[in-house]
């Protein structure tokens, strides 16, 4: 992939590997968007918001997240084709803003989101509820869609991977403006 980007843009691949970005990051991000069902064939928007990005930041989480907002528009329609209207599971705010302190704690002790620590008792009951919402949306002809806010996307879509089969977990930065978000489900504690 970056040999064929180096034929049309060798200066963005200059610019971005080795310095400031190893290619051992971008062989990360790369996995961490497959892993979550995101096509990679544009590698180019993918390295132009790396690019953008690694001089900032190495940590792999915020380089994916990078990736994916300029990946927006493709995994909307990915997930949704055409559809103007997006129905989505959300969360209740409180259990949001319980979920984003976690994620914090986490960063502030030198960890990453993914290091977030959650009440057994509450990730159980996440899964779960998570878990009937989705199956629900699928029942009703709908791809299952969890949206939250960026800083605890990539938490949320590590955990509920192999919990919750086929669901999306999307932040609101993933959506692109001409797309309508119809909430279809709220999960709460």
């Amino acid at each position: 992939l970056l040999d064929n980007l180096r034929k049309s843009s060798p200066k963005l691949v200059e610019n971005l590997v080795p310095n400031p970005l190893p290619l051992s990051k971008l062989h990360k991000v790369l996995q961490n968007l497959l892993q979550e069902g995101v096509p990679i064939r544009d590698i180019r928007t993918i390295a132009e918001a790396l690019a953008e990005i690694a001089p900032k930041s190495q940590d792999a989480d915020a380089l994916t997240s990078a990736s994916r907002v300029s990946l927006a528009r493709l995994i909307v329609q990915t997930i949704y084709g055409v559809n103007r209207e997006l129905p989505v599971i959300t969360l209740q705010p409180e259990l949001e803003q319980l979920l984003l302190q976690a994620v914090q704690q986490a960063l502030n002790s030198g960890g990453t989101p993914s290091d977030a620590i959650i009440e057994p008792g509450l990730a159980e009951k996440l899964q779960r509820s998570v878990s009937k919402a989705a199956q629900k949306q699928e029942v009703s002809g709908n791809p299952a869609v969890l949206l939250v806010s960026q800083g605890i996307r990539p938490m949320l879509a590590r955990f509920l991977r192999f919990s919750v089969s086929g669901l999306h977990v999307l932040s609101y930065n993933e959506v692109p403006d001409n797309k309508q978000i119809t909430i279809t489900a709220s999960v709460g504690q």
